[in-house]
């Protein structure tokens, strides 16, 4: 592997899920480097132990890559090989590979990318949505306000667009995604590639209503169409207040608690905004 005296960064596609979805360049490589700089060693070590590979194993995530990034660049510069690993998937989509990939070429550092799974496209591809043009936006902001924002500005997006999600703020994107956006097909998968693999197919609001009463579970990817014509009219579950929603509820024998418990969900918000809403309604 060593030419011309200095080593190689190998960004190396580790499975998604199951551990057979990994190509037979990748485990070569991950037995011939002198280190494997991985984001979750943990995950690493049982695939390396599935494999039996004992190449040296150390960290390189979102808490280190800062000062680990120059250790990795100094050992590869000396003429060690080290392959990247992230915790799933292709290093540098949607982790710190990405810088560490862009000090090495500012450096001279020889990168070679060996491909294999990844969430985004593994989604895409049986969401029934188009696939011909399409954008990744990875994760969204944490913070509602900046949530809000990034969508508002993907509202026109023609594109398919492909987002990343963690289980405890599905429900919140999802709302959020229908309020800027309207409802659209959109395609839900989770746990891609492993035993309990799901993909739902549907429509925005179906997928709100769906996990208002189920609860998420795992890490998601979301195939969301891309905007129609200019102009055309979107359906809007929120042209009433969270009040009313709830008093609609009520009004079907659905005690109090429960509606705005359903209501928050489908929202995406707290049960307390909720029920600051239905006070404030009575009050006013």
């Amino acid at each position: 592997m060593k030419e011309g005296g200095g080593g190689t960064l190998f960004l190396c596609a580790t499975p998604i899920g199951n551990l057979e979805d990994i190509t037979f360049r990748v485990l070569r490589v991950l037995r011939e480097v002198d280190l494997i700089a991985a984001e979750d060693t943990r995950r690493t070590r049982k695939l390396l132990s599935y494999y039996d590979i004992h190449t040296p194993l150390t960290s390189y995530n979102e808490h280190n890559h800062r000062h680990k990034a120059a250790y990795l660049l100094d050992q590869i510069k000396g003429g060690n090989d080290i392959a990247l690993v992230s915790d799933a998937g292709l290093p540098g989509i949607s982790d710190p590979g990405e810088e560490l990939v862009r000090d090495a070429l500012e450096e001279g550092v020889t990168v070679t990318p060996l491909p294999g799974p990844n969430a985004a496209l593994t989604a895409l591809v049986v969401s029934g949505l188009s696939t011909r043009t399409f954008v990744f936006e990875g994760f969204l902001p944490s913070t509602r306000k900046a949530r809000q924002e990034e969508l508002k500005k993907m509202a026109q997006e023609k594109r398919t667009l492909i987002f990343y999600e963690s289980p405890h703020r599905i429900r919140e994107t999802l709302s959020e995604i229908y309020r800027q956006f309207g409802d659209r097909k959109i395609a839900v998968a989770r746990e891609l590639t492993k035993k309990f693999e799901e993909i739902l197919r549907g429509s925005t609001r179906e997928m709100i209503e769906f996990f208002a009463e189920n609860e998420p579970k795992g890490e998601f990817t979301l195939i969301v169409e891309g905007a129609g014509k200019p102009g055309e009219r979107k359906e809007d579950i929120w042209e009433i207040s969270p009040a009313e929603q709830v008093a609609q509820l009520v009004a079907q024998g659905i005690h109090r608690k429960e509606a705005i418990k359903k209501v928050a969900r489908l929202r995406g918000v707290s049960k307390r905004e909720i029920y600051d809403e239905v006070i404030r309604g009575k009050e006013e």
